[in-house]
C-alpha cells in the first residue's frame, strides 16, 4: 500500500474512531455499510487497519484507575460493534477472528473484568454470534476455551498432564502470522493464570456453551469444517466432558468455586442434558460415554459431601438441587423412549439420604435453608402454589359449604371464617378426607407454610383440622388402593414412620416466633388420641420427642397456670405425661431403659426452667409407669419367670446404673428451684420412676447411696412424705408381684450394708498414698459414712438387724484403737464412721422430737407410726450408746496420744509442700504443712472431734461422774491450747491453727454440757484455772484465749487464707465461750442474782473486738459474729445489777460503731441470706438497748438504732426479705415498748405503703432447709399475732400486716387500761395511734401521688391508695374526741374525691366507724351531705352506704334518732337519674326496712297514717318487684357479709370476708357488684333492642336513593322544612309528642297581647332563618373542602384508639368517621384525647352488625371498599394507589376484618413491616394509611 494510501486509511481510521464516540452502537453497522460502499474499501482491509489501531484506542478509553461511565460503556460497545460486523462481513476467515480474539478480545476482557463485567457479557455474546455465523468454532477450540480453561484449573492447582479425566485441547494447530512483537506474546497469555478471574472464566464458558446448544440443532456444517475434522457435537462432547469433571472439582474445591459452579456452570450444563441424555468423547484414545444419570449421580455425591461440611457449603448444595429440579421437567419432556431404550434413570428423590436432608433442611435453624428445603421439597413433588393449589377435596363440596366444628369457641369459629375468606378452607371440612399423597403433601405444604409466613390466626384457622386429616390419611394409607402419582406413591412407601414428617410441622410450630403459636401447636399435639394409634405411637421419631418436644415443654408459655396457689402442676405438663406414657408403652422391652435413660438426660443437654424441669419428672414417671406395664405384661407372657429376672434380662446391670445416676442428676437440679413443695413434687415423680423400673438391688451399693443422698433429707427422715416409698424400694422392689422375694432382696440390701464398715475401714488407698491423706480424703470419706448411715438407719425396721453393726463398733473399735496400725487411715475411717453414726442418730431423734410436736397440734398426723419410730429409736439409741461408751476410753487414750503433736514442740520441717497447695486455687484454703504431718495432724483433730460429739450425745441419756474422764481431757485439752507458746516458725503456726481447729469442737461439748461436774472439775485442777483478783471464773479463761489468739495473728507467719481460717476458729470458740452462761443457767446452775461469768471490762473488750472485725469478717463468721455480739448484749443486760458490771457497759458510742460495723456487713454482702439478715437485726436492735429512747434520739438527732432502721428500710425496699423480716422484728419491739413508736412514723408509714402479693420461693425453701435460718428467724421478736401473720411471711404483704396487727394490739392494750386508770403504757399507745392516723391521713389528702384522682385499676397508684386507707381503717380506735374534727374534715374531702370502688370501700368502711363512735356528727354532718343533691352521684352512693349501715348497726339507744334523721334524705334517692345510685338506694332502703320494721305491713292500711301507708307500700314494692328482686339475688351474700366493726380489724382487711381474690387482699365491693349487675341488665337490653333497630337500619340503607329524594319533595311540598342533616351529623334528632299536635289558631290570635309576642317571635325566626342560612353555607363549605375518604372504625372497642382516629380524622379532613355507638363521644376519656375533634368532623353511628350493610351501599354510590388486614393477597400500602373515592376499614384489636367484611372488599392493604414484632396498633395503622392516601392525593 502507498503512503499516499497509508495516509489516507489512517486519516479514515482516526475520524471513524472518533464517530464510535458520537455513534450508538445499533447505528453502527449502518454507517459502517456506507463507508465500504463510498470508500470502495474491503472489510478485512478496514478490519485490519482498526485492529491495528485497537491498543490506543483501548488505551485513550480506559485510563488507568479510572472507571467506566456510561458514555465509555457506549464507545467500547459501538467499536466492539463495528469489529463483529466487519468479522461478519469478511464471512469464514479463521485468521481475522483469531486476530480479533488475541489483539482485542482478550485485552479488553482482561480490562473490563474488573471495572464492567455485565458490559463483558455483552461483548463475549456479541463475539459468540460471530462465531456462530461464520461456523468458526474451531477458533475458540483452539484458543479462547483452553485459556479459560486453564485459568480454571491452576486456580485449583490442577494441570492436566496430571490428571487423565481431562480432554487435552489443542493450543496453537492455526497460524499466528498475525501476531507480531508489538502487540501481544501469545505464550505469555496461556501461562497466565491471570489472564481471567475465575467468575470470568466460568461465564465465558457458561455462555460458549449455551450458544453452541441453541444453534446446533439449526447449524449447517460447512465443508472446510469437515475438513478440519471439528464438528459442533464433538466441541459440545469435550466441553461437557471437561465441565462435568471441572465442576465435581469445584464444587468440593472452595466457595468461590462453589459459587461459580452452581451460579455459572450448572444451570448451562443443565440445558445441555435436558437436550441430550448422553454425550460421547474420545480421551487418549479410548471412547467415553457421559450420560445424564452420570452426571446427576456425581452432583449428588457432591451433594451429600456438602451436606455435611458447614453452613454455606449445605446452602450451596440446596442451590445446586433447586437447579436440578428446576430443569427435570424440561429434561423430563425431551426424553425419547423410541430412540433411547434405558430400564432404569437415576433420580434423586428416590435417594433416602436427599429425604433425610430435606427433613433436616425445614427444621434447620436458618430461614434460608428452610426456605430452599421447601422450595426443592414442593418441586421435587411436582407441587406449585402453597395454599393456592385447589385438591381435589374441594372438588367433592362444589356448593362452597363446609360444616363448622361443632363445640369451637367463639375465636375459633372466627378463625375458621378467616381461614376460609383466604382459601385455606379448602381442606377444612371434617366429612373431607385425604385420598392420596398428592393431597397430603399439598396439606403438609399448607401448613409449613403457614407456619413460616402467615399470621396467627391463619395458623389458628387451619392447624387442627389440617392435622387430623392427616394423620386420618396416615393411619388407613396402608388400606388404601392408591392410584394416584408413582412418585407420590413410592415416596410414601419408602416413609413408613406415619408420624415422621408431622414432627417436622411440630417442631416448626413449637419453636414459631409467636408464643401464641406455640401454645396451639403444643395443645394440638397433646389433644391427640394416642391410644388410638396403637404401636404406631412409636413411629414419632425419638430424636423429635427427645429435642423439639421437651424444649416446648420447657417453654414458660406453654404453662400459664403453673405455680398459681402453690400447684406445680399445668395441662401441658398432664397431656406430656400422658403421651409419654403411651409412647413408651410401644416401645420394644430392649429400648425401654436406654429411652428413659434418653429421655433423662436431656436435663444435662439444656437448661430446664421450674416448669419445664417438673414437665420432665412427670415424664419419665409417667414413661416409667408405661414401661414397667410393659415389662409385667410380658412377664405374665412367659410362665415360671418372675419379673424380676425378666426385666434383668432385658436390660444389663450397667444400663439400669446409668439410668439411676441420670435419675440423682434431674433430683440435684430441683435444688436451684429452691421451694421445697416442688422440690418434694420433682423428687416424688423421679423416686416413683426409679421404683418402676429398677430394683434397688440390681444396682451397686455406692450408686444406691449416692441416689438417696440427692433426696431432702426432710423428704425421707421421720414424717417426711417419701420416707414410706423409699423404705418400701430398699427392702423390696416396689412392684406388688415381689413379695415372694422381699426377703431375698431385704437380705442382699443387708448384706450390702454389713459389709460396708469393713470395706470402709480397711479399703485401701492408692500406692502411693497408702500411708497419709489430707483433707479432701477426709471429706470425702465423711460424705461416704454419712451416705451410708443414712441408708441405714432408712432400712432399718426392727433392733435386731443392726446386731452386726453393734458388734463391729465393740469388737473391732477396741482392737482399732489399741492397735498401732502403718496405715494410718484406719482408725481415722473408724472415728468417722462412729461420726456419721452419731450424727444420724442424733438427726433422727429431733426429727422425731419435731414431728411428735407437729403431731400434738396436727391431726392429720398418725400418732401410730409416730409411735413405733420412736420406740424403735429409744431402744437403738440405748444400744449404741452402751457400745461408744464402752470404747470411749480407748479413744480418749488414743486422742491423748494424737494431739500430743499440738504441745509437744516437735514440728519436722518439710520445705517440699503437697502439690495440692502449690498449683491448686480457689476453694478451701489448703494447710500448708508436709503431707506427712497433715496426715499426723488430721488424725489428731478427727480423734478430738469424735470424742466430742459422741460425748455430747450419750450425756443426753448418762449424764453422771462415769464420763468425767472425758470432761477432764477436754478441759485439760483446752486450758493447753490457749497456753501454746509463740510460734516461732509458719509450721508451728500451722500446727497451732490445727489445735484450734480441733478446740472448736471441745468447747461446743464443754458450752452445751456445762453441768455441775464441770465445776468440779475446775476446782480439782486449781492449777489451771485461777482465778485472777477475784474475778469471774471464765475472765482468764477467755482472756488468755484472746491472748494466745492475737499473739498467733500478730507473728505473721500464716498465710492470708490461713489467717482467714484461723480468725473463723477464733469467733467460734468466743460463741461457744459466751454461751456457757446460758447452757448453765438453763441446767439450773448458779440461779442466785449475785453470780457472775464474765466482768464488764471483759465484755467491753469482747464487744469492741467484735464490733472491729464485723465490717471485714468472712461469710463463714458472718451468723458466728453476729451470735456473739447477741449474747454479749444479753450478758450485759442480765448481769447489770451484779458487782462486776458497771450500769454503762455498752454505751450509745459503742452502739455506734456497732451500727455502722453492721450496715457496712449488710451492704457488702451479696447474697441476703435469711439467717444472716435475721441474725444482724436480732443482735443490733437486740431488746435490751432498743428500750432506751436515748438510742433512737437525742437533742433532736436520730440516734445509732434509729439511724440504722431508716438505711435498712430505704435498703429494704429492693430486698424484700430484709423489709419482711425487718418488719417482724421491728413491730415486736414497738408492741414492747410503745413510747418508741413516735421516732418511727415515716418508717411505719413505708412499711405500710409497701409490699404486694409476690411469692418468694426462696425465702420458704430457706426456712425449711437452713437450720441456722429457722433458729435466727425464731430469735426475732415475735409478732403481736403470729396466727395470722404466718399466713403472710412468705410474701411482700407481710410487712403491712404486722404494723396493722401492732396497731390492733396497742389499741386493745388502750381500751383495756381505760376501763381502769389510764395508765403510761395506755397514754404512749393512744398518742402513738393518733400520731400515726394523723400521718396518713395528711398523706391521703396532700400527698400528689396518693391525692390524684386519675389512675388505672391495678396501677401502682391504686395498689398505694387501698393500702393506706387499709391501714387507716384499722386505726380507727384511735380516733378520739381531740382529734375527731380534722380526721371528718379529711375524710370528707376524699369521699368527694373520684376513687374507684376498691378504694371508696376502706373510706365508707373508716366513715362508719366515725359516725358510729361519734353519733353526734350524724346530725351535724351527714344529714346535711344527704340533703345536698348537688353532690356528684359517686359520693352520694358512698354517702347512702355509710347512712344505711350507721342506721343498722349503731346502738340501740342512737338507733332509732339516726334512723329519723337517715331516712327520710334517702328516700328522694330512689328517683335518682343516675341508675347506679338508684338501683343502690333500693337495695340499702329494703335492708333497712326489712330490718327495722319487720311488722310493718301488719293489720288494716285504712286505720294507718298516710306516711306509714307510704313506707307499707314501698316496701312492699321493693320486696315483690321482679327487678329489685334480681337485684337483691345477685347480691347474696354481700349485704349480710358486711359488719363495718370487723371490717376495721386485720383479720377482717387482710383475710377475704365474700371471695378469694388476689389484688391486695381486697373484696368486691358492694357497689362494684351492683355495677356490675345495672351494667349486665343494660346490656342484655340494648342488645335485644339493637335487632329490631338493626332490622330497620338495614332496611333503610337499601332504599334506593331517588326515592328518597321524593320523599324529600313530597314533605316539601306540604310546607315542612327540611332539615340539613350535615349540621346534624352527630344527633339523633326525636320530635316530642307536643310539637306535632293540632294548634288552636283561636287559642293563639285571641287578644291583641298574644298577637304581638308572636310577632316577636317570628321577626326571631327570621332572624334564626338567616344564622342558620350562614350556617349551613359554611358547614357546605367545609363539606366541600373535605376528602372523599371515609374511615370505618366501627369494630373497634377501645375509647383511646377511636378518639385517636377521630383527631386523626380530623387532621386530615377525612368526610366521615363511623363508630358502632356515640355515646363514646361524651366520654371523658374520649374528649380528653380527642381534643374537640369530634365537635369538627362528621361522626356517624353504625353498629357492629350494620357494617356490611353500610358498606355495601357506600359501594353503591361510587365508593372503593379497601381493608387495612394482613391477608395472603395484601397489597403493600406504598405500592397501592388509593381510588379518589375510599372507604377504608380498620379491624379488630386482635382478630381483625372478620370474613364476611373481607368477603365484600375491593382490595386488602398491608403496612409493611421490618421489627421482629409483627403488629401496630389499630390507630397507628389508621392513622400510617390516613396520610397515605392524603399524600397521593396531595400529589395529584
Amino acid at each position: 500500500m502507498s503512503k499516499i494510501e497509508v495516509d489516507s486509511m489512517a486519516t479514515l481510521v482516526d475520524s471513524l474512531s472518533k464517530s464510535f464516540i458520537q455513534v450508538p452502537p445499533s447505528a453502527i453497522p449502518g454507517m459502517l455499510d456506507c463507508i465500504l460502499l463510498s470508500t470502495g474499501l474491503s472489510p478485512a482491509l478496514l478490519f485490519t487497519s482498526l485492529s491495528d489501531d485497537f491498543p490506543r484506542l483501548l488505551k485513550d478509553i480506559v485510563k488507568e484507575d479510572a472507571k467506566l461511565d456510561s458514555d465509555k460503556c457506549l464507545h467500547l460497545m459501538s467499536l466492539v460493534g463495528a469489529f463483529c460486523h466487519l468479522l461478519k462481513k469478511i464471512g469464514v476467515n479463521y485468521d481475522s477472528i483469531q486476530s480479533f480474539m488475541w489483539r482485542c478480545f482478550l485485552p479488553l476482557a482482561k480490562v473490563l473484568q474488573a471495572l464492567q463485567r455485565d458490559l463483558l457479557n455483552q461483548i463475549t455474546e456479541h463475539f459468540i454470534d460471530v462465531v456462530i455465523e461464520t461456523h468458526s468454532w474451531v477458533v475458540l477450540e483452539e484458543t479462547l476455551v483452553p485459556i479459560v480453561l486453564r485459568t480454571v484449573h491452576l486456580s485449583m492447582g490442577i494441570l492436566h498432564s496430571e490428571d487423565s479425566d481431562f480432554y487435552e485441547w489443542r493450543v496453537g494447530s492455526c497460524s499466528y502470522d498475525l501476531l507480531n512483537n508489538s502487540t501481544m506474546d501469545k505464550e505469555i497469555l496461556l501461562s497466565s493464570s491471570s489472564c481471567f478471574t475465575l467468575p470470568t472464566s466460568c461465564q465465558v464458558l457458561s455462555i460458549i456453551l449455551e450458544a453452541i446448544l441453541r444453534c446446533q440443532p439449526t447449524a449447517t456444517v460447512s465443508e472446510l469444517v469437515e475438513e478440519n475434522g471439528c464438528f459442533t457435537n464433538i466441541f459440545v462432547a469435550k466441553l461437557i466432558w471437561e465441565l462435568c469433571n471441572m465442576t465435581e472439582r469445584m464444587l468440593l474445591y472452595s466457595p468461590e468455586h462453589r459459587s461459580c459452579a452452581v451460579s455459572f456452570l450448572l444451570p448451562v450444563m443443565f440445558k445441555a442434558f435436558a437436550s441430550h441424555f448422553s454425550f460421547r468423547v474420545t480421551i487418549s484414545g479410548q471412547e467415553h460415554a457421559l450420560s445424564r444419570d452420570y452426571f446427576f449421580i456425581k452432583l449428588w455425591k457432591c451433594c451429600i459431601t456438602l451436606f455435611s461440611v458447614g453452613p454455606s457449603e449445605r446452602r450451596e448444595a440446596y442451590n445446586a438441587l433447586s437447579l436440578y429440579f428446576s430443569f427435570l421437567p424440561c429434561i423430563e419432556e425431551h426424553e425419547d423412549a423410541d430412540t433411547i431404550s434405558r430400564t432404569e434413570q437415576f433420580d434423586i428423590r428416590a435417594e433416602k439420604e436427599f429425604w433425610d436432608e430435606i427433613k433436616r433442611g425445614l427444621v434447620d435453624k436458618e430461614s434460608l435453608v428452610r426456605k430452599q428445603s421447601l422450595h426443592i421439597l414442593k418441586v421435587a413433588l411436582n407441587i406449585h402454589g402453597g395454599t393456592n393449589s385447589t385438591s381435589g377435596v374441594s372438588k367433592r363440596n362444589p356448593s362452597g359449604k363446609h360444616s363448622i366444628p361443632h363445640g369451637a369457641t367463639k375465636r375459633e369459629l372466627w378463625a375458621y371464617k378467616e381461614a376460609r375468606s383466604l382459601g385455606v378452607g379448602n381442606f377444612l371440612a371434617l366429612d373431607d378426607l385425604i385420598f392420596n399423597s398428592k393431597q397430603y403433601w399439598e396439606a403438609f405444604i399448607l401448613l409449613y407454610e403457614m407456619l413460616e409466613e402467615y399470621g396467627t390466626h391463619l395458623v389458628e384457622a387451619a392447624w387442627n383440622h389440617q392435622v387430623s386429616l392427616l394423620l386420618q390419611f396416615s393411619l388407613s394409607y396402608v388400606k388404601l388402593e392408591s392410584n394416584t402419582c408413582e412418585v407420590h406413591q413410592d415416596l410414601f412407601e419408602k416413609c413408613r414412620e406415619i408420624f415422621n414428617w408431622l414432627s417436622i410441622l411440630w417442631e416448626r410450630g413449637l419453636h414459631h416466633d409467636n408464643p401464641q403459636v406455640r401454645c396451639l401447636i403444643m395443645q394440638s399435639f397433646l389433644e391427640i388420641n394416642w391410644e388410638n394409634y396403637g404401636n404406631y405411637v412409636k413411629s414419632v421419631p425419638e430424636v423429635f420427642v427427645l429435642g423439639p418436644f421437651m424444649q416446648g415443654l420447657n417453654d414458660p408459655i406453654q404453662h400459664k397456670e403453673f405455680g398459681v396457689k402453690g400447684v406445680y402442676m399445668s395441662s401441658t405438663i398432664e397431656g406430656a405425661a400422658k403421651f409419654l406414657h403411651q409412647y413408651a408403652s410401644c416401645l420394644a422391652l430392649r429400648e425401654c431403659i436406654s429411652f428413659l435413660c434418653n429421655l433423662a438426660s436431656t436435663a444435662k443437654h439444656q437448661s430446664f426452667g421450674r416448669a419445664g424441669l417438673m414437665g420432665l419428672a412427670e415424664c419419665i414417671a409417667s414413661a416409667s409407669t408405661g414401661i414397667a406395664t410393659l415389662i409385667y405384661a410380658r412377664k405374665e407372657s412367659i410362665r415360671g419367670t418372675s419379673l424380676v429376672e425378666f426385666a434383668s434380662e432385658m436390660a444389663n446391670e450397667n444400663d439400669k446404673t446409668e439410668l439411676v445416676d441420670v435419675f440423682r442428676y434431674v433430683m440435684e437440679n430441683s435444688k436451684q428451684h429452691f421451694n421445697p413443695n416442688y422440690r418434694l413434687r420433682v423428687c416424688q415423680k423421679i423416686l416413683e420412676a426409679a421404683v418402676s423400673v429398677v430394683c434397688a438391688n440390681d444396682i451397686p451399693l455406692e450408686i444406691l447411696l449416692v441416689f438417696i443422698s440427692a433426696l431432702p433429707r426432710e423428704f425421707t427422715d421421720c414424717g417426711g412424705p417419701l420416707r414410706a416409698i423409699v423404705q418400701r424400694w430398699l427392702l423390696g422392689c416396689g412392684h406388688k408381684d415381689c413379695c415372694a422375694n422381699g426377703c431375698t432382696n431385704e437380705m442382699k440390701l443387708w448384706k450390702s450394708l454389713y459389709d460396708f464398715p469393713q470395706s470402709f475401714v480397711s479399703h485401701q488407698l492408692s500406692v502411693h498414698a497408702c500411708l497419709n491423706y489430707d483433707d479432701e480424703d477426709l471429706s470425702a470419706w465423711e460424705v461416704e459414712a454419712n451416705r451410708w448411715a443414712r441408708v441405714l438407719l432408712l432400712a432399718t425396721k426392727e433392733e435386731y438387724l443392726l446386731g452386726p453393726i453393734l458388734t463391729f463398733i465393740q469388737s473391732n473399735g477396741v482392737n482399732i484403737l489399741k492397735q498401732n496400725h502403718d496405715t494410718k487411715y484406719i482408725t481415722v475411717k473408724f472415728l468417722i464412721l462412729a461420726v456419721s453414726l452419731v450424727l444420724e442418730l442424733q438427726r433422727a431423734k429431733e426429727r422425731v422430737a419435731e414431728y411428735g410436736s407437729k403431731a400434738k397440734t396436727d391431726i392429720g398426723i398418725s400418732f401410730l407410726g409416730l409411735v413405733d419410730d420412736f420406740s424403735l429409736l429409744e431402744g437403738i439409741y440405748k444400744k449404741f450408746v452402751d457400745k461408744f461408751i464402752f470404747i470411749l476410753e480407748d479413744m480418749v487414750h488414743f486422742a491423748s496420744q494424737s494431739c500430743c503433736i499440738f504441745w509437744s514442740g516437735i514440728v519436722v520441717e518439710d520445705t517440699v509442700l503437697p502439690g495440692s497447695v502449690k498449683g491448686k486455687l480457689g476453694g478451701p484454703s489448703q494447710r500448708r504443712l508436709s503431707i506427712s504431718t497433715t496426715t499426723v495432724v488430721l488424725q489428731a483433730i478427727m480423734s478430738v472431734k469424735a470424742i466430742s460429739l459422741i460425748l455430747a450425745w450419750c450425756t443426753q441419756i448418762k449424764n453422771d461422774d462415769s464420763l468425767g474422764y472425758a470432761f477432764t481431757f477436754m478441759w485439760q485439752f483446752f486450758w493447753r491450747t490457749t497456753k501454746l507458746p509463740l510460734s516461732s516458725s509458719e509450721s508451728e503456726a500451722e500446727m497451732c491453727l490445727a489445735a484450734y481447729e480441733a478446740l472448736v469442737f471441745v468447747l461446743r461439748i464443754l458450752a452445751s454440757t456445762y453441768f455441775s461436774q464441770s465445776l468440779n472439775l475446775i476446782e480439782e485442777n486449781k492449777k489451771l484455772f485461777l482465778e485472777i483478783g477475784g474475778c469471774p471464773q471464765l475472765d482468764s479463761l477467755l482472756l488468755s484465749f484472746i491472748h494466745n489468739f492475737n499473739n498467733l495473728l500478730g507473728v505473721g507467719f500464716l498465710a492470708r487464707t490461713r489467717r482467714a481460717v484461723l480468725l473463723d476458729w477464733k469467733w467460734m470458740c468466743i460463741e461457744s465461750l459466751l454461751s456457757i452462761p446460758c447452757h448453765a443457767l438453763k441446767n439450773g446452775l448458779y440461779k442466785e442474782e449475785k453470780h457472775s461469768f464474765f466482768s464488764g471490762d471483759t465484755l467491753r473488750f469482747i464487744f469492741s473486738d467484735l464490733v472491729e472485725s464485723l465490717e471485714n469478717a468472712g461469710e463463714n463468721s458472718v451468723l458466728t459474729m453476729l451470735r456473739s455480739v447477741r449474747m454479749v448484749l444479753e450478758l450485759a443486760a442480765k448481769e447489770k445489777s451484779n458487782a462486776f458490771l458497771s450500769h454503762d457497759v455498752i454505751d450509745a458510742q459503742m452502739m455506734w460503731h456497732l451500727v455502722h460495723s453492721s450496715w457496712i456487713l449488710h451492704v457488702s454482702c451479696n447474697k441476703r441470706r435469711v439467717a444472716s439478715i435475721a441474725a444482724l437485726l436480732s443482735s443490733v436492735l437486740h431488746p435490751s438497748v432498743f428500750s432506751e429512747e436515748s438510742m433512737h434520739e437525742t437533742d433532736n438527732a436520730p440516734g445509732p438504732l434509729k439511724w440504722f432502721v431508716v438505711n435498712l428500710l430505704e435498703e429494704g425496699t429492693k430486698s424484700p426479705r430484709t423489709i419482711r423480716l425487718a418488719a417482724l422484728h421491728l413491730t415486736g419491739l414497738w408492741l414492747t415498748n410503745p413510747r418508741i413508736i413516735k421516732f418511727y412514723l415515716k418508717e411505719l408509714k413505708l412499711l405500710t405503703l409497701y409490699g404486694s402479693v409476690a411469692f418468694d420461693e426462696d425465702f420458704e425453701a430457706e426456712l425449711a432447709d437452713n437450720v441456722d435460718a429457722r433458729v435466727e428467724v425464731s430469735l426475732l421478736a415475735r409478732s403481736p399475732d403470729p396466727e395470722l401473720t404466718e399466713a403472710f411471711i412468705n410474701t411482700e404483704l407481710y410487712a403491712r400486716v404486722s404494723v396493722a396487727v401492732l396497731f390492733h394490739k396497742l389499741a386493745d392494750l388502750a381500751s383495756m387500761e381505760k376501763s381502769s386508770n389510764l395508765s403510761a403504757d395506755c397514754i404512749v399507745a393512744l398518742s402513738s395511734g393518733k400520731l400515726f392516723l394523723l400521718e396518713l391521713l395528711d398523706s391521703a389528702v396532700n400527698d400528689k401521688a396518693l391525692a390524684k384522682e386519675l389512675y388505672k385499676k391495678y396501677s401502682a397508684i391504686h395498689r398505694r391508695k387501698i393500702r393506706v386507707w387499709q391501714m387507716i381503717c384499722v386505726l380507727s380506735p384511735f380516733v378520739e374526741q381531740d382529734i375527731v374534727g380534722k380526721v371528718v374534715d379529711n375524710l370528707c374531702l376524699s369521699l368527694n374525691r373520684n376513687n374507684l370502688p376498691a378504694v371508696r370501700q376502706y373510706l365508707e368502711t373508716f366513715a362508719i366507724n366515725i359516725y358510729l363512735k361519734f353519733p353526734v356528727l350524724v346530725r351535724d354532718q351527714l344529714v346535711p351531705i344527704l340533703r345536698n343533691y348537688e353532690t356528684r352521684p359517686q359520693a352520694l352512693s358512698s354517702y347512702v352506704f355509710i347512712a344505711a349501715n350507721v342506721i343498722l348497726h349503731s346502738s340501740e339507744d342512737v338507733q332509732s334518732g339516726h334512723l329519723d334523721e337517715l331516712f327520710p334524705p334517702l328516700v328522694p334517692l330512689l328517683t335518682s337519674h343516675h341508675h347506679s345510685l338508684r338501683g343502690f338506694t333500693q337495695l340499702l332502703l329494703h335492708q333497712i326496712l326489712h330490718k327495722m320494721f319487720p311488722l310493718l305491713n301488719s293489720g288494716s292500711s285504712e286505720i294507718l297514717p298516710l306516711e306509714k301507708r307510704c313506707f307499707v307500700d314501698l316496701k312492699a314494692y321493693l320486696a315483690k318487684n321482679s327487678d329489685c328482686a334480681r337485684l337483691r339475688a345477685s347480691m347474696e351474700g354481700y349485704l349480710d357479709a358486711y359488719n363495718p366493726i370487723s371490717s376495721v380489724t386485720p383479720a377482717g382487711i387482710f383475710i377475704n370476708r365474700v371471695e378469694e381474690v388476689e389484688f391486695e387482699c381486697v373484696p368486691t365491693s358492694l357497689m362494684d357488684q351492683v355495677t356490675t349487675f345495672l351494667n349486665d341488665v343494660r346490656e342484655d337490653l340494648r342488645y335485644s333492642m339493637a335487632k329490631d333497630v338493626v332490622t330497620i337500619r338495614n332496611e333503610s340503607l337499601r332504599i334506593a336513593g331517588d326515592i328518597k329524594d321524593k320523599e324529600i319533595l313530597s314533605t316539601s311540598d306540604e310546607g315542612i322544612q327540611v332539615k340539613d342533616m350535615s349540621s346534624d351529623f352527630q344527633k339523633k334528632v326525636t320530635l316530642a309528642k307536643h310539637h306535632v299536635g293540632e294548634v288552636n289558631v283561636d287559642c293563639l290570635y285571641g287578644n291583641e297581647k298574644t298577637y304581638r309576642k308572636i310577632a316577636e317571635l317570628e321577626e326571631d325566626d327570621l332572624l334564626l332563618d338567616q344564622l342558620l342560612q350562614s350556617r349551613r353555607l359554611s358547614l357546605e363549605q367545609l363539606k366541600a373542602s373535605r376528602q372523599n375518604f371515609i374511615l370505618v372504625a366501627s369494630l373497634i372497642d377501645r375509647i383511646p384508639n377511636l378518639a385517636g382516629l377521630a383527631r386523626t380524622c380530623e387532621v386530615f379532613t377525612a368526610s366521615g368517621l363511623t363508630v358502632a355507638d356515640t355515646n363514646i363521644l361524651k366520654d371523658k376519656q374520649f374528649q380528653l384525647i380527642s381534643v374537640t375533634a369530634e365537635k369538627w368532623i362528621p361522626i356517624v353511628e353504625v353498629p357492629v352488625n350494620s357494617v356490611k350493610a353500610y358498606l355495601q351501599k357506600k359501594k353503591r354510590e361510587g365508593f372503593s371498599i379497601l381493608g387495612l388486614e394482613q391477608t395472603a393477597n395484601s397489597v403493600p400500602l406504598d405500592q397501592f394507589m388509593f381510588p379518589k373515592k375510599t372507604v377504608l376499614v380498620l379491624g379488630r384489636e386482635k382478630e381483625g376484618i372478620p370474613v364476611d367484611i373481607i368477603h365484600i372488599l375491593d382490595a386488602c392493604i398491608e403496612i409493611p413491616q421490618l421489627g421482629v414484632v409483627r403488629s401496630l396498633n389499630v390507630h397507628v395503622s389508621g392513622a400510617i394509611a390516613t396520610w397515605e392516601y392524603t399524600r397521593q392525593q396531595r400529589s395529584q
